[in-house]
């Protein structure tokens, strides 16, 4: 299934499907200030180093207040980390079906309801409860134009109500629901919420998808938690 009926939809439909395209955030000439940022060295594809960049931080902030993101997220979060995704012929790849479950932390903390501690490029990871999971939102805002070619995300619709799966469960959940092609234009931001259920494919195209990953969550955490930094 397509997302062509998605585009443009309501602050409640973002929540009751968990995710939301929203074309022409940036226009092409934004997007080509972005190509020659610089990035810290050895930041690649799937690199998570972004964010304490200053252009990174002010972009940041300017998706937030865009009059088209502003009602899907609440005024009080904060950005926490930024992540570079890179897919083309030469760097591919596939991706599960999977939520996304860990989030970036500034130091450890034991609490029952706190797993699957891990690092990842120096930085602290860890999955916290689903409470917390229910508060993020991601947005990807593609500096090329993502088709159908081009290894777009796919989401299993509303799948992010109905807490954290298993692989099994996962499974069943897209038979059941079905899934939705995300194909994305230059300048237009995915909005998702992390816990929907969502995978992508190989490119089998020639060109380039290069994706800013923003994440954005409440500045306070439970549990004694800490994000790393915030914008």
């Amino acid at each position: 299934m397509p997302a062509d009926g998605l585009v443009g939809v309501t602050a409640a439909a973002f929540d009751e499907l968990g995710f939301a395209l929203l074309p022409e955030i940036l226009d092409a000439d934004e997007c080509s200030a972005i190509e020659p940022a610089p990035l810290p060295e050895g930041c690649v594809g799937g690199s998570r180093c972004l964010l304490p960049l200053a252009w990174c931080a002010s972009l940041a902030r300017r998706l937030q207040a865009h009059p088209a993101i502003r009602p899907l997220m609440p005024a009080s979060h904060v950005a926490v980390q930024c992540t570079y995704f890179e897919k083309s012929a030469a760097r591919n790849w596939l991706v599960g079906l999977h939520q996304d479950l860990s989030i970036p932390v500034a130091r450890r903390v034991d609490a029952p309801e706190l797993k699957g501690w891990s690092e990842k490029q120096g930085e602290l990871y860890v999955q916290p409860s689903r409470a917390v999971l229910e508060t993020l939102i991601a947005l990807r805002l593609h500096i090329d134009p993502c088709g159908d070619a081009d290894g777009p995300l796919r989401f299993v619709p509303g799948s992010h109500r109905r807490g954290i799966f298993d692989p099994a469960t996962a499974l069943a959940e897209r038979a059941s629901s079905g899934e939705v092609v995300c194909s994305a234009t230059r300048g237009s931001v995915l909005a998702m919420r992390p816990l929907t259920l969502h995978a992508s494919s190989k490119s089998t195209g020639q060109g380039r998808r290069r994706v800013l990953h923003f994440l954005f969550g409440p500045r306070d955490l439970p549990f004694g938690l800490e994000w790393p930094m915030v914008i």
